[in-house]
């Protein structure tokens, strides 16, 4: 009885889905968190009567045929690349990208990781790094005798130094975007890798054509929507129920069948 493997499908495919929406729900206060969405596929047919083909000696072709579907898949979990909310914090170091990019993160093995979570600190030496200690490329050293630092729209960080009126400018932050965000790897700790999905990161200053600007003092929330979330939360939980009531229905039917004499 097929019922019964195409309903387990359905039952694994709702199970997918309640987890990349739990997933989503537990990182509502992730800052930089991008909301996933599971797509699924319906799987290949079983023909008993060939559509298109010939039904009689007379060239008769049938309209329409007869096809079983054998249930469904997961065709891909896709990332929502909406904009979050922002979030002013007051902290000097923390920088949020309004619109298009990705900050750079130079990794322990030397790897170079994406990342929208703007939470950033300084090392004992004084260079940009992330929460996790990781240097933030192309790798910025703020003066210890500085007194102020601003970062403005176009990445560009400059340090107030005691007894100078002008700021100098300590480096430049640059912002990176792809060709298909959807290709990066999420790898946690809120870093993305490259992928041959994702194409190359083609790198650039805040405010260029395609890049998005920097805000100083401000982080990216989540672009999680609780209120969608669980309303897809109980359609999948509705959808896997039904197809359990097909397994036990299923399972009457063979059960009527065995006890036939």
């Amino acid at each position: 009885m097929r019922a019964l493997q195409v309903a387990g499908t359905g039952m694994l495919a709702q199970q997918t889905n309640v987890e990349v929406i739990s997933n989503n729900i537990a990182n509502m206060s992730t800052t930089g968190y991008k909301r996933r969405r599971a797509e699924f596929q319906d799987l290949i047919y079983q023909s008993m009567r060939r559509v298109g083909s010939q039904s009689s000696d007379n060239g008769s072709i049938l309209p329409s045929g007869a096809q079983v579907g054998l249930g469904v898949k997961t065709a891909a979990i896709y990332r929502i690349a909406e904009q979050g909310n922002l979030q002013q914090t007051e902290n000097r170091f923390d920088l949020a990208i309004r619109g298009n990019g990705f900050f750079q993160v130079q990794l322990p093995n030397g790897d170079t990781a994406y990342t929208r979570d703007g939470t950033f600190g300084l090392s004992p030496e004084g260079t940009v790094v992330t929460a996790e200690g990781y240097q933030v490329l192309p790798g910025i050293t703020i003066p210890a005798a500085a007194v102020d630092v601003t970062i403005n729209a176009a990445g560009e960080v400059l340090a107030k130094l005691d007894g100078q009126v002008a700021p100098q400018n300590v480096g430049q932050i640059q912002t990176a975007i792809f060709a298909n965000e959807g290709g990066l790897e999420a790898i946690g700790d809120n870093l993305l890798l490259a992928t041959p999905a994702s194409g190359q990161a083609q790198v650039a200053a805040p405010g260029q054509p395609g890049h998005g600007q920097v805000l100083q003092g401000f982080v990216e929330t989540s672009n999680v929507n609780v209120v969608q979330e669980i309303t897809r939360l109980i359609t999948a939980q509705r959808a896997y129920e039904m197809n359990s009531k097909v397994i036990t229905a299923s399972d009457e039917m063979l059960s009527t069948l065995s006890r036939m004499r």
